[in-house]
């Protein structure tokens, strides 16, 4: 066989080299979002969420200065019902342990969208954005937008007559946030396919992946809600609540249906159970992607595996701090690994509109 002409050849390999780069500078991103969840998960758990009461998102970026400015952002707290009913008398040093956590998390919240926007210019000004994937990432710089909004929607409803944020908007803050960092995996991965083979076009989500994702959805869902009620602190036993798989003196609100949401026994008796249905899901999805070539399979089951260890540990140790936070962390890499191998499957799945040749190329 000839070889193609050396001008062609040129043209793949720089055309493969600008698809591995907008590969890596995503990933680069997912990583930050990964950490950011942390990061809000030991906000959360400090109770340092409401301690910053204003948005400024550019001045914002820098921390107090002077005594006077910590003076100042420490008497807009003590105005919160949070400090009126369970901090009177914080010290200063305590405040600026908790302002510190919603800080550094605001911070890498900015981090993001810089790490988003700016690259995306230099990329469309060097004309390195394949066809059709433009408006894309535009939508999802447009998402990390609205993410800051969100948050700070969720930080107002904790300011004035409540002593935490809704759990709520909390669960919508979390749930966007992994739905930004599934989106920015499954568009690498699309990235990364066309990067080997240029005649290869995105992948399309198939229905078994879209039951799977819901699945887990749910149980992300209700994780936050879990947060959200403190309900984690309800019963710290397991496979038990207490003595009984549930309690049968749990007090119930009306109308009943807003016990699934609003009653923190209820809420984690949904969660540590949907959690197993969470799980099958994913092993079936694991299980297909490893069919497919994929080692995302091995590593979405063993991460499966971690976070219902560290379920349970987050139970058993009464909510500790790290083990909440790993738990947590875990579960946004969980999200990740789920968007990877949904990917291969979408790919490899049969079905009408299956692209010729893709089910040999792992994803």
């Amino acid at each position: 066989m000839l070889a193609p002409p050396k001008s062609h050849l040129n043209d793949h390999l720089d055309h493969g080299t600008n698809l591995r780069a907008l590969v890596l500078w995503l990933y680069a991103v997912a990583a930050l979002i990964v950490l950011m969840v942390i990061v809000g998960g030991i906000t959360r758990l400090t109770e340092s969420g409401l301690s910053i009461t204003e948005w400024k998102p550019v001045s914002g970026a820098l921390p107090p200065l002077t005594a006077a400015d910590w003076e100042h952002q420490f008497a807009l707290y003590r105005e919160t019902t949070q400090y009126k009913q369970l901090n009177v008398g914080m010290s200063m040093a305590d405040f600026q342990f908790i302002f510190f956590w919603e800080w550094v998390h605001r911070l890498l919240g900015r981090i993001i969208g810089l790490a988003f926007a700016v690259p995306l210019v230099w990329f469309a000004v060097r004309r390195m954005i394949p066809v059709g994937y433009g408006w894309r990432l535009v939508a999802l710089l447009a998402l990390g937008g609205l993410q800051g909004v969100v948050g700070w929607w969720m930080v107002v409803s904790g300011l004035v007559g409540r002593t935490e944020v809704s759990h709520y908007r909390l669960a919508v803050h979390l749930c966007l946030a992994l739905f930004i960092l599934g989106a920015i995996v499954w568009t690498a991965r699309d990235l990364a396919v066309l990067a080997r083979d240029g005649s290869a076009r995105p992948a399309r989500l198939r229905l078994p992946v879209t039951v799977v994702l819901i699945v887990l959805t749910l149980q992300l869902f209700w994780g936050a809600f879990t947060a959200g009620l403190r309900a984690g602190y309800a019963f710290s036993s397991w496979p038990l609540m207490g003595d009984e798989f549930f309690p049968s003196a749990t007090p119930m609100v009306q109308p009943w249906l807003l016990n699934l949401v609003d009653n923190p026994i209820v809420v984690q008796f949904i969660h540590r159970w949907w959690a197993f249905a969470a799980a099958g899901a994913l092993i079936w999805l694991g299980i297909k992607a490893a069919r497919a070539g994929s080692k995302s399979g091995a590593v979405l089951h063993l991460l499966v595996v971690t976070q219902i260890v560290l379920g349970v540990a987050t139970l058993l140790t009464g909510v500790e701090l790290w083990v909440a936070v790993a738990h947590q962390g875990v579960g946004a890499l969980l999200v990740a690994a789920a968007a990877w191998a949904g990917h291969v499957v979408s790919r490899s799945y049969p079905g009408p509109h299956r692209i010729a040749g893709t089910s040999s190329v792992p994803a």
